[in-house]
């Protein structure tokens, strides 16, 4: 078996379930402004100090916060918003938007089965919105790939297909990477074009998200400035915290590819809810036509899934949508608020999918976001 491949299947695999390990405890680096407390440096210094995530960051499109380091061996000071980061199940809202924009150009419907554009789907049912909303019941396909050759994305989402469904098509939620895997084949399906090309073309290129980029083929660094990423090799469990910052990225998808900084991940949530990338009746389907989804998963009581993002409720009142993204290596949150909150992008270098990771992760978020509706400050 391919070590590199079987290492990107177990880690998604870990990641589809929320799987992590302790980090080692990381030496301070913040570098927030001084002054009064800050309750979103205080979340991030205790996520360092308390919960040893190596490092951690919030950037909210004017105020860059900073805790730990970027690299345990040299010390060297945790990156800023310009750092790129693996956006991990962020990218599945790149691929939601792109889907829906071909639903606002008339070359996608949303109730069609979506065997009409991914034939491998006959006889499941299952429809484009099903997809989208992760109802569908397809099963997750990374539990089923043979990782020890190469393969097409075709390849990969047949062996989950050879399974039964994990309930019947719209009977409930669950989170499954194969409805983003099919969600691409459609892309490319419909468009003549990989997804990959058609999303830089159609959302990438002109947010002139310059620092946002689909790794190639074979390739394992993150390119540019970036901090490194540590946690519990799911191929060698007994091996304890170690350095995964290189994957091999490309093999993430439609589901989880993307690399990107917190400045991109912001103006791409400012542009998708702000109204930029889709007409106003697509937006609203998107974050209307919704499932609870409080307390599944890493989603606290009262988030919502839509298409291919989510609401958070805010402990200053309503919500903030956007999505999360969880690898052993590192941890996402955040997305855009109403009410002039702005937007804010939360990422770890480490795993913080559970416990009180997860609620300093999301809390640093939500601080950001609802400091930002107290001062007027929202952009």
């Amino acid at each position: 078996m391919r070590p590199a491949r079987r290492t990107a299947a177990v880690l998604l695999a870990a990641a589809a379930v929320v799987a992590g390990g302790a980090a080692p405890a990381a030496a301070r680096g913040a570098s927030g402004a001084p002054g009064a407390p800050d309750p979103v440096q205080h979340r991030l210094d205790v996520l360092v100090e308390r919960d040893g995530v190596p490092g951690a960051l919030a950037y909210d499109g004017r105020t860059t916060r900073t805790a730990g380091v970027a690299d345990t061996a040299t010390g060297r000071p945790m990156v800023g918003a310009e750092g790129r980061f693996r956006a991990a199940s962020n990218t599945k809202s790149f691929t939601a938007a792109a889907v829906m924009r071909l639903v606002a150009a008339g070359e996608v419907r949303l109730g069609a089965p979506a065997a009409r554009y991914v034939p491998q789907l006959a006889g499941t049912g299952v429809t484009v919105r099903q997809l989208l909303k992760q109802t569908s019941g397809l099963p997750e396909y990374l539990r089923f790939v043979d990782w020890s050759r190469d393969a097409t994305e075709e390849e990969y989402l047949a062996p989950a297909l050879d399974h039964p469904a994990d309930f019947e098509p719209g009977a409930r939620w669950g989170y499954s990477n194969t409805n983003y895997l099919v969600l691409g084949l459609l892309i490319k399906n419909v468009t003549g074009e990989d997804y990959r090309t058609y999303i830089e073309r159609t959302i990438i290129e002109p947010l002139h998200l310059k620092d946002t980029y689909w790794p190639a083929e074979g390739e394992y660094t993150i390119r540019g400035p970036h901090a490194r990423n540590y946690g519990v090799d799911p191929t060698d469990p007994e091996g304890g915290v170690t350095d995964v910052t290189e994957l091999p990225g490309h093999e993430f998808g439609a589901s989880g590819g993307l690399v990107t900084t917190p400045a991109d991940q912001n103006t791409f949530w400012k542009a998708l809810f702000g109204g930029r990338l889709l007409p106003g009746w697509a937006l609203r389907l998107m974050t209307h036509d919704t499932t609870d989804v409080g307390g599944l998963d890493t989603y606290p009581e009262g988030s919502r899934y839509g298409y291919g993002v989510a609401s958070f409720p805010l402990s200053c009142g309503g919500a903030y949508w956007g999505h999360g993204g969880d690898l052993p290596g590192d941890s996402v949150a955040g997305g855009h608020a109403g009410r002039g909150r702005g937007t804010v992008t939360v990422y770890t270098t480490t795993s913080a999918a559970e416990g009180d990771r997860l609620t300093g992760l999301q809390g640093a978020a939500d601080a950001a976001l609802c400091a930002k509706g107290r001062t007027g400050h929202g952009r």
